[in-house]
């Protein structure tokens, strides 16, 4: 089972980097996760954001914001719209279901043959 972080939105922020003190270079970051095994591929609603200066090539991380950073961050978060969670099941998965329903009904008219009289 392999688990990736998609990127859905990235967005340039114009706040100050509270590294190098850059107003431009700040971008924030939307992943989801993405799930693949051998039966199915998911998108979860697990989501994920990184801020990161393009200028000094830094990740800000959350302890480091300040409060401009956060209210931008909060308003990105309202106005961030995730990509719909679903599962699609790969061809495996149906010939395997295929043959199981298969031998279940084979099995139950076997066994309906068989009865006793």
């Amino acid at each position: 089972m392999s688990e990736k972080l998609i990127t859905v939105k990235s967005v340039s922020l114009n706040n100050n980097c509270p590294e190098c003190f850059n107003k431009e270079g700040l971008e924030l970051t939307f992943k989801q996760r993405f799930i693949e095994t051998k039966l199915y591929k998911s998108i979860t609603q697990d989501i994920s954001t990184q801020m990161f200066c393009n200028t000094c090539n830094t990740e800000i991380y959350p302890v480091r914001w300040t409060e401009d950073i956060e209210r931008v961050y909060n308003y990105q978060m309202k106005a961030f719209k995730p990509k719909k969670a679903s599962k699609k099941y790969k061809s495996l998965f149906w010939i395997i279901l295929g043959i199981v329903a298969v031998l279940l009904l084979t099995a139950g008219v076997l066994g309906f043959i068989n009865l006793p009289e």
